[in-house]
């Protein structure tokens, strides 16, 4: 058999008869099958390996990340079973069920069903990653171990929801629980979501997930509903929350660990009408900060760049929660991170650690607030401060005194655009001439989702020349991967210090901006669009809040 399989990738010129006997002989080493040595050590792609294969075998090889499994054929076999073998049921009729295999050698599954089943089972090959991926998109993640944990468990399946706290916390420490609760943030961490949502309903939990700041719905089995009260649990365990209270909202901490990489979970509890409801944030441990990596067009990274060597003033960030401010005062931050600089942070919460520079994080609870902690940092000497955020005025007025003392701060602010931000400072009741002589520029930011590089394609749209994904295993079909910051800097020019000491309404500032040389945050991301970084539609969905969206280059 070895032989044959290896005369017919010969001929098909997939690898050489010395290529093949090195594979053979490293299969015998490792006591496994060829077929796995071949994929594992990237001899042969394994679509094309498994399409030789399926025509010596006679059988048919299928795209099963193309295909849409019926429902029917999916409900003959259960999550354990499929997850056992690695096989996924794609039809059934008239007696028989055609399988998706990923070995082809394996008959165990076969012989299974029709012995168990009294079916017909009809044979075809699929590539290893799509019969997982069928496995996940179709049972639900996790769904193998959920049917084990109810299996073991079968008596008290119909109380799980209305089980005793003391229960609860023995199940938040049985092994089943622990492993689905893992794998649950592996696969998560793996399709790279920064957050996880767990939502309770009357008869049923949703889990959602952020992948690129869009949610995105995660089937999970209809039955992880009765194992819900024991997942929270044993998220709260993880982050040293308290399992018992369940009618007052509970925020704690995390870290896990995924190989080599450990990230840190920010978890988050609220009760609920049926239950509590659970947000873990994932957050990786170590954060390259680096301007550049931020994606900023060369304009406005030039004018960042320049800004940040000023010697003291304010610089504000603004945008809205998930606009990426914290990253980008992050990699000012470690720009400037010298050893010669004392550097002081006051954060809520601190998200990254950043080694060399005093991180605090305000505690409302016992009234340790930004201006509390501003005016104790004062006393530490600093050179450089950044300031979560200025939300208030007490916050504001200490804010703008330290600028005025020499020092370089850093903060941000929550408005629609650069603009915005110096009338939101002025309804705060800060001085117009403290604006004038003591900011030195507004930013305001948004992420856009780039454009997978693997499944790129190039159209026109409303006659411009852009780009889309076509969806791919890459980005998980959705034709983008990963973020980039669009921004627009209003710098405090002469002209536009004239504006502010005058409270002069966002608009006319923005427009004096604009014919000084400001790039809208509409402007950059048009040309984001030109350069095939993202999308139209992008563009027009984290612009629509600043009645720009329309607005060309």
């Amino acid at each position: 058999m070895a032989s044959q399989l290896g005369d017919m990738l010969i001929s098909e010129n997939l690898l050489t008869a010395a290529t093949f006997d090195r594979a053979v002989q490293l299969s015998r080493e490792r006591n496994e099958s060829l077929v796995r040595t071949l994929i594992r050590e990237r001899m042969v792609p394994e679509d094309r390996l498994l399409r030789v294969i399926a025509v010596q075998q006679g059988v048919a090889f299928v795209a099963l990340r193309e295909m849409k499994p019926e429902a029917a054929a999916v409900a003959s076999l259960s999550a354990r079973f499929v997850s056992h073998y690695r096989v996924m049921p794609v039809r059934i009729a008239s007696g028989v069920l055609t399988l998706a295999l990923a070995n082809p050698f394996d008959m165990a599954a076969v012989e299974d069903v029709e012995s168990s089943m009294g079916l017909r089972v009809e044979r075809v090959l699929a590539c290893e990653s799509d019969v997982l991926e069928a496995i996940r998109a179709h049972y639900g993640v996790g769904a193998e171990t959920v049917e084990r944990i109810l299996a073991d468990q079968a008596e008290s399946r119909e109380a799980s929801l209305a089980v005793e706290s003391h229960d609860l916390e023995n199940k938040a420490e049985d092994a089943s629980v622990i492993k689905l609760v893992n794998q649950l943030l592996h696969q998560a961490i793996t399709d790279r979501a920064t957050d996880i949502h767990f939502e309770v309903y009357r008869d049923d939990i949703v889990l959602r997930r952020r992948i690129d700041g869009v949610l995105y719905d995660t089937p999970v089995s209809r039955q992880m509903a009765g194992l819900y009260p024991a997942i929270v649990s044993r998220i709260k365990l993880m982050a040293g929350l308290n399992i018992v209270e369940r009618r007052m909202p509970q925020d704690g901490r995390a870290r896990v660990s995924i190989g080599r990489d450990q990230y840190d979970l920010r978890v988050s509890v609220v009760p609920g009408i049926h239950g509590e409801n659970v947000v873990v944030r994932i957050l990786p441990t170590v954060m390259l900060f680096s301007l550049e990596q931020l994606g900023l067009s060369p304009r406005p990274l030039a004018v960042l760049v320049d800004l940040i060597r000023l010697p003291h003033g304010i610089i504000f960030v603004t945008g809205p929660t998930g606009s990426g401010k914290s990253t980008t005062l992050y990699a000012c931050l470690s720009r400037l991170n010298t050893r010669d600089r004392k550097i002081i942070t006051i954060e809520d919460p601190v998200e990254y650690e950043l080694k060399g520079i005093l991180q605090t994080q305000i505690n409302p609870k016992i009234d340790l607030t930004f201006a509390r902690s501003l005016r104790s940092m004062l006393r530490h000497d600093p050179d450089i401060m950044m300031v979560g955020e200025v939300r208030d005025p007490e916050t504001a007025e200490i804010t703008f005194q330290t600028a005025l003392t020499g020092h370089l701060v850093f903060s941000t602010l929550h408005t629609n655009d650069a603009a915005s931000a110096a009338i939101r400072l002025l309804d705060m009741g800060v001085d117009p001439y403290l604006i004038t002589s003591t900011v030195r520029a507004f930013m305001a930011q948004r992420l856009v989702r780039v454009v997978c590089d693997n499944c790129r394609e190039w159209t026109e749209q409303n006659g411009r020349r852009a780009s889309r994904g076509k969806g791919c295993r890459s980005c998980n079909g959705t034709g983008y991967r990963g973020r980039v910051a669009i921004c627009e800097i209003l710098t405090m020019t002469p002209a536009i210090q004239d504006l502010v000491l005058n409270r002069t309404s966002a608009s006319v500032i923005r427009e004096a901006a604009v014919k000084e040389g400001m790039q809208t945050l509409a402007a950059d991301g048009w040309d984001k669009v030109a350069r095939g970084v993202t999308t139209v539609e992008e563009v027009e969905r984290v612009t629509f809040d600043t009645g720009m969206a329309g607005e060309t280059a």
